[in-house]
Protein backbone atom coordinates (compact mmCIF):
# COMPACT_ATOMS: atom_id res chain seq x y z
CA UNK A 1 0.00 0.00 0.00
CA UNK A 2 0.97 3.66 -0.40
CA UNK A 3 0.16 6.43 2.04
CA UNK A 4 0.89 9.98 3.14
CA UNK A 5 2.24 9.54 6.67
CA UNK A 6 2.96 11.92 9.55
CA UNK A 7 6.14 11.11 11.46
CA UNK A 8 6.34 14.25 13.60
CA UNK A 9 3.93 17.17 14.17
CA UNK A 10 4.76 20.43 12.39
CA UNK A 11 6.40 18.53 9.51
CA UNK A 12 5.04 17.70 6.05
CA UNK A 13 3.44 14.36 5.41
CA UNK A 14 5.71 11.85 3.67
CA UNK A 15 4.86 9.53 0.77
CA UNK A 16 5.58 5.99 1.98
CA UNK A 17 5.18 2.42 0.78
CA UNK A 18 4.05 0.02 3.51
CA UNK A 19 3.15 -3.67 3.73
CA UNK A 20 -0.48 -4.32 2.90
CA UNK A 21 -2.44 -4.52 6.17
CA UNK A 22 -4.81 -7.38 6.95
CA UNK A 23 -7.91 -7.15 9.11
CA UNK A 24 -8.03 -8.81 12.52
CA UNK A 25 -11.14 -10.24 14.14
CA UNK A 26 -14.10 -7.88 13.76
CA UNK A 27 -12.25 -5.73 11.22
CA UNK A 28 -12.44 -5.06 7.50
CA UNK A 29 -9.90 -3.89 4.95
CA UNK A 30 -11.06 -1.17 2.61
CA UNK A 31 -9.62 -0.06 -0.70
CA UNK A 32 -9.86 3.73 -0.43
CA UNK A 33 -11.74 5.52 -3.18
CA UNK A 34 -11.62 8.99 -1.62
CA UNK A 35 -10.79 10.62 1.70
CA UNK A 36 -11.91 14.07 2.75
CA UNK A 37 -9.47 16.57 4.25
CA UNK A 38 -10.85 17.82 7.55
CA UNK A 39 -9.75 20.66 9.81
CA UNK A 40 -9.16 18.03 12.49
CA UNK A 41 -6.44 16.61 10.23
CA UNK A 42 -4.81 20.04 10.40
CA UNK A 43 -5.00 19.94 14.19
CA UNK A 44 -3.19 16.58 14.11
CA UNK A 45 -0.50 17.75 11.68
CA UNK A 46 -0.04 21.11 13.41
CA UNK A 47 0.28 19.55 16.86
CA UNK A 48 -2.91 21.06 18.33
CA UNK A 49 -4.03 17.52 19.19
CA UNK A 50 -1.11 16.37 21.25
CA UNK A 51 -1.27 12.57 21.46
CA UNK A 52 -1.27 11.08 17.96
CA UNK A 53 -0.08 7.47 17.59
CA UNK A 54 3.01 8.33 15.55
CA UNK A 55 3.78 7.53 12.84
CA UNK A 56 0.18 7.98 11.77
CA UNK A 57 -1.71 8.08 8.48
CA UNK A 58 -4.28 10.90 8.83
CA UNK A 59 -7.76 11.02 7.34
CA UNK A 60 -11.18 10.13 8.72
CA UNK A 61 -13.66 10.94 5.95
CA UNK A 62 -13.07 7.68 4.12
CA UNK A 63 -15.12 6.19 1.30
CA UNK A 64 -14.05 2.87 -0.17
CA UNK A 65 -14.90 -0.73 -0.92
CA UNK A 66 -14.32 -3.72 1.30
CA UNK A 67 -11.76 -6.12 -0.15
CA UNK A 68 -11.07 -8.34 2.87
CA UNK A 69 -13.15 -9.42 5.86
CA UNK A 70 -11.73 -10.31 9.24
CA UNK A 71 -12.90 -13.22 11.35
CA UNK A 72 -16.39 -12.85 12.76
CA UNK A 73 -17.55 -9.96 10.56
CA UNK A 74 -21.20 -10.23 9.60
CA UNK A 75 -23.58 -7.91 7.77
CA UNK A 76 -20.90 -6.62 5.38
CA UNK A 77 -19.56 -8.15 2.17
CA UNK A 78 -16.62 -8.00 -0.23
CA UNK A 79 -17.09 -5.21 -2.76
CA UNK A 80 -19.55 -3.26 -0.62
CA UNK A 81 -19.01 0.51 -0.42
CA UNK A 82 -18.67 1.86 3.11
CA UNK A 83 -17.79 5.07 4.90
CA UNK A 84 -15.36 5.23 7.83
CA UNK A 85 -15.64 8.16 10.28
CA UNK A 86 -13.53 9.81 13.00
CA UNK A 87 -14.74 7.57 15.83
CA UNK A 88 -13.10 4.29 14.85
CA UNK A 89 -13.54 2.03 17.89
CA UNK A 90 -15.08 2.04 21.36
CA UNK A 91 -14.56 -0.30 24.28
CA UNK A 92 -18.24 -1.18 24.73
CA UNK A 93 -18.04 -1.59 28.50
CA UNK A 94 -17.18 1.75 30.15
CA UNK A 95 -19.79 3.89 31.91
CA UNK A 96 -20.47 5.94 28.78
CA UNK A 97 -20.78 2.97 26.44
CA UNK A 98 -23.15 1.31 28.91
CA UNK A 99 -25.27 4.49 28.94
CA UNK A 100 -25.47 4.64 25.14
CA UNK A 101 -23.02 7.56 24.97
CA UNK A 102 -20.32 5.84 22.95
CA UNK A 103 -19.14 9.20 21.63
CA UNK A 104 -17.75 9.80 25.13
CA UNK A 105 -16.12 6.35 25.50
CA UNK A 106 -13.22 6.26 27.97
CA UNK A 107 -11.11 4.03 25.71
CA UNK A 108 -11.78 5.07 22.10
CA UNK A 109 -9.68 4.90 18.98
CA UNK A 110 -9.87 7.73 16.45
CA UNK A 111 -9.37 7.23 12.74
CA UNK A 112 -6.35 9.13 11.46
CA UNK A 113 -5.24 10.04 14.99
CA UNK A 114 -4.81 6.95 17.15
CA UNK A 115 -5.35 4.42 14.36
CA UNK A 116 -4.34 4.75 10.72
CA UNK A 117 -6.72 6.60 8.46
CA UNK A 118 -7.52 7.19 4.82
CA UNK A 119 -4.67 9.22 3.34
CA UNK A 120 -3.72 5.92 1.74
CA UNK A 121 -4.64 3.40 -0.93
CA UNK A 122 -6.12 1.05 1.70
CA UNK A 123 -6.96 0.99 5.39
CA UNK A 124 -8.23 -1.34 8.09
CA UNK A 125 -11.30 -0.42 10.14
CA UNK A 126 -13.52 -1.75 12.90
CA UNK A 127 -16.48 -3.28 11.08
CA UNK A 128 -18.85 -1.82 13.71
CA UNK A 129 -17.79 1.67 12.66
CA UNK A 130 -18.15 1.28 8.91
CA UNK A 131 -21.38 2.68 7.46
CA UNK A 132 -22.88 1.10 4.32
CA UNK A 133 -23.23 3.85 1.69
CA UNK A 134 -25.09 2.20 -1.17
CA UNK A 135 -24.37 3.07 -4.78
CA UNK A 136 -25.90 6.54 -5.11
CA UNK A 137 -23.34 9.33 -5.57
CA UNK A 138 -19.61 9.22 -6.30
CA UNK A 139 -16.87 8.63 -3.73
CA UNK A 140 -15.53 12.20 -3.81
CA UNK A 141 -18.91 13.83 -3.18
CA UNK A 142 -19.73 11.43 -0.34
CA UNK A 143 -16.43 11.75 1.57
CA UNK A 144 -17.20 15.07 3.34
CA UNK A 145 -20.40 13.59 4.76
CA UNK A 146 -18.31 11.28 6.99
CA UNK A 147 -17.20 14.09 9.32
CA UNK A 148 -18.26 17.53 8.13
CA UNK A 149 -21.74 16.13 7.63
CA UNK A 150 -21.90 13.89 10.70
CA UNK A 151 -20.47 16.39 13.19
CA UNK A 152 -22.59 19.11 11.65
CA UNK A 153 -25.67 16.91 12.04
CA UNK A 154 -24.91 16.18 15.71
CA UNK A 155 -24.23 19.87 16.33
CA UNK A 156 -27.54 20.83 14.74
CA UNK A 157 -29.41 18.37 16.96
CA UNK A 158 -27.98 20.20 19.99
CA UNK A 159 -28.69 23.68 18.66
CA UNK A 160 -32.44 23.34 19.14
CA UNK A 161 -35.44 23.59 16.86
CA UNK A 162 -35.45 27.36 16.41
CA UNK A 163 -36.04 28.98 13.04
CA UNK A 164 -33.04 31.32 12.82
CA UNK A 165 -29.68 29.49 13.12
CA UNK A 166 -26.27 31.11 12.87
CA UNK A 167 -23.29 29.23 11.40
CA UNK A 168 -19.89 30.64 12.35
CA UNK A 169 -17.21 29.57 9.88
CA UNK A 170 -18.60 28.68 6.46
CA UNK A 171 -16.47 25.73 5.41
CA UNK A 172 -17.11 22.06 4.76
CA UNK A 173 -19.49 21.41 7.66
CA UNK A 174 -21.47 24.64 7.37
CA UNK A 175 -22.02 24.27 3.63
CA UNK A 176 -23.64 20.87 4.29
CA UNK A 177 -25.68 21.90 7.32
CA UNK A 178 -26.92 25.03 5.54
CA UNK A 179 -28.61 22.72 3.05
CA UNK A 180 -30.11 20.63 5.86
CA UNK A 181 -31.51 23.76 7.52
CA UNK A 182 -33.05 24.97 4.29
CA UNK A 183 -34.62 21.53 3.72
CA UNK A 184 -36.09 21.79 7.22
CA UNK A 185 -37.57 25.16 6.37
CA UNK A 186 -35.29 27.14 8.67
CA UNK A 187 -33.22 30.27 8.07
CA UNK A 188 -29.42 30.27 7.76
CA UNK A 189 -27.30 33.18 8.97
CA UNK A 190 -23.69 32.73 7.82
CA UNK A 191 -20.70 34.30 9.56
CA UNK A 192 -17.31 34.32 7.83
CA UNK A 193 -13.90 35.84 8.35
CA UNK A 194 -14.50 39.62 8.20
CA UNK A 195 -14.23 40.86 4.65
CA UNK A 196 -14.43 37.43 3.01
CA UNK A 197 -17.05 38.39 0.44
CA UNK A 198 -16.43 35.23 -1.62
CA UNK A 199 -17.39 32.95 1.28
CA UNK A 200 -20.39 35.16 2.00
CA UNK A 201 -21.51 34.88 -1.63
CA UNK A 202 -21.04 31.10 -1.41
CA UNK A 203 -23.26 31.00 1.68
CA UNK A 204 -25.96 33.03 -0.04
CA UNK A 205 -25.79 30.70 -3.05
CA UNK A 206 -26.72 27.86 -0.68
CA UNK A 207 -29.74 29.73 0.64
CA UNK A 208 -28.42 31.82 3.52
CA UNK A 209 -30.84 34.67 4.19
CA UNK A 210 -27.94 36.76 5.55
CA UNK A 211 -24.16 36.51 5.32
CA UNK A 212 -21.61 38.77 6.93
CA UNK A 213 -18.43 38.94 8.94
CA UNK A 214 -18.06 37.31 12.35
CA UNK A 215 -17.51 40.79 13.77
CA UNK A 216 -21.06 41.80 12.73
CA UNK A 217 -24.39 41.34 14.45
CA UNK A 218 -27.14 39.65 12.42
CA UNK A 219 -30.23 41.71 11.53
CA UNK A 220 -32.30 39.66 14.01
CA UNK A 221 -31.41 37.82 17.20
CA UNK A 222 -30.85 34.13 16.50
CA UNK A 223 -32.57 31.05 17.93
CA UNK A 224 -29.26 29.20 18.11
CA UNK A 225 -25.71 29.24 16.77
CA UNK A 226 -23.11 26.65 15.80
CA UNK A 227 -19.42 27.52 15.80
CA UNK A 228 -17.47 25.47 13.26
CA UNK A 229 -14.39 27.71 13.19
CA UNK A 230 -11.71 26.88 15.77
CA UNK A 231 -11.70 30.44 17.11
CA UNK A 232 -12.47 30.92 20.81
CA UNK A 233 -13.27 34.60 20.34
CA UNK A 234 -16.40 33.57 18.45
CA UNK A 235 -18.02 32.23 21.62
CA UNK A 236 -18.82 35.65 23.15
CA UNK A 237 -19.67 36.97 19.67
CA UNK A 238 -22.24 34.20 19.21
CA UNK A 239 -23.65 34.68 22.70
CA UNK A 240 -24.38 38.29 21.83
CA UNK A 241 -26.16 37.19 18.65
CA UNK A 242 -28.62 34.71 20.22
CA UNK A 243 -31.80 35.52 22.08
CA UNK A 244 -32.64 34.57 25.67
CA UNK A 245 -32.89 30.87 26.48
CA UNK A 246 -30.94 29.77 23.38
CA UNK A 247 -27.70 27.88 22.88
CA UNK A 248 -24.25 28.26 21.32
CA UNK A 249 -22.83 24.93 20.13
CA UNK A 250 -19.05 24.53 19.78
CA UNK A 251 -18.58 21.89 17.09
CA UNK A 252 -14.80 21.58 16.85
CA UNK A 253 -12.50 19.12 18.59
CA UNK A 254 -10.04 21.97 19.18
CA UNK A 255 -10.55 25.68 19.73
CA UNK A 256 -8.26 28.56 20.58
CA UNK A 257 -8.60 30.09 24.03
CA UNK A 258 -12.00 31.61 24.80
CA UNK A 259 -11.51 35.19 26.01
CA UNK A 260 -13.09 36.53 29.17
CA UNK A 261 -16.54 38.01 28.68
CA UNK A 262 -19.08 39.77 30.84
CA UNK A 263 -21.73 37.67 32.53
CA UNK A 264 -24.61 39.66 31.06
CA UNK A 265 -24.21 38.05 27.60
CA UNK A 266 -24.56 34.58 29.17
CA UNK A 267 -27.34 35.49 31.59
CA UNK A 268 -31.02 34.85 30.83
CA UNK A 269 -30.43 31.13 30.42
CA UNK A 270 -28.20 31.25 27.37
CA UNK A 271 -26.04 28.12 27.14
CA UNK A 272 -22.66 27.05 25.73
CA UNK A 273 -22.20 23.35 24.88
CA UNK A 274 -19.57 21.33 23.06
CA UNK A 275 -19.95 18.41 20.68
CA UNK A 276 -17.66 15.39 21.03
CA UNK A 277 -17.27 12.86 18.22
CA UNK A 278 -20.39 11.01 17.05
CA UNK A 279 -22.42 7.89 17.66
CA UNK A 280 -23.20 5.14 15.21
CA UNK A 281 -26.84 6.22 15.36
CA UNK A 282 -25.81 9.70 14.20
CA UNK A 283 -24.21 8.09 11.18
CA UNK A 284 -27.15 5.85 10.37
CA UNK A 285 -29.63 8.72 10.75
CA UNK A 286 -27.77 11.33 8.74
CA UNK A 287 -26.48 9.10 5.93
CA UNK A 288 -29.97 7.70 5.35
CA UNK A 289 -31.52 11.17 5.28
CA UNK A 290 -28.87 12.98 3.21
CA UNK A 291 -30.16 11.73 -0.18
CA UNK A 292 -33.75 12.62 0.79
CA UNK A 293 -32.59 16.11 1.72
CA UNK A 294 -30.78 16.40 -1.63
CA UNK A 295 -27.56 17.35 0.15
CA UNK A 296 -24.77 18.00 -2.34
CA UNK A 297 -21.16 18.76 -1.50
CA UNK A 298 -18.86 21.30 -3.10
CA UNK A 299 -15.48 19.61 -3.38
CA UNK A 300 -11.97 20.21 -4.65
CA UNK A 301 -10.22 16.90 -5.45
CA UNK A 302 -6.46 16.46 -5.03
CA UNK A 303 -4.25 13.48 -5.89
CA UNK A 304 -3.20 11.61 -2.75
CA UNK A 305 0.43 12.70 -3.24
CA UNK A 306 -0.69 16.34 -2.91
CA UNK A 307 -2.10 15.94 0.60
CA UNK A 308 0.28 18.61 1.95
CA UNK A 309 -0.98 21.07 -0.67
CA UNK A 310 -4.59 20.27 0.24
CA UNK A 311 -3.88 20.82 3.94
CA UNK A 312 -2.20 24.15 3.26
CA UNK A 313 -5.05 25.29 1.04
CA UNK A 314 -7.48 24.38 3.84
CA UNK A 315 -5.34 26.21 6.38
CA UNK A 316 -5.57 29.39 4.30
CA UNK A 317 -9.17 29.02 3.09
CA UNK A 318 -8.28 28.83 -0.59
CA UNK A 319 -11.40 26.92 -1.70
CA UNK A 320 -15.11 26.62 -1.01
CA UNK A 321 -16.57 23.47 0.47
CA UNK A 322 -14.26 20.52 1.13
CA UNK A 323 -10.94 19.18 -0.14
CA UNK A 324 -10.89 15.47 -1.00
CA UNK A 325 -7.88 13.23 -1.66
CA UNK A 326 -8.15 10.63 -4.40
CA UNK A 327 -5.64 7.73 -4.45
Amino acid sequence: MFAMQLSKPHTPLEWVELPDPHPGPGQIRVKVGACGVCRTDLHVVDGDLTHPALPIIPGHEIVGRIDELGEGVTGLSIGQRVGIPWLGHTCGHCLYCDEGKENLCDHPLFTGYTRNGGYATMTVADARYAFPLGEEGDDVSLAPLLCAGLIGWRSLSHAGDGKKIGLYGFGAAAHIIAQVLRWQGREVYAFTTPGDTEKQAFARSLGAVWAGGSDEMPPDLLDGAIIFAAVGALVPAALKAIRKGCRVVCAGIHMSEIPAFSYDILWEEREIVSIANLTRQDGLDFLSLAPKMSVTTTTKPYPLRKANEALDDLRHGRFDGAAVLVP
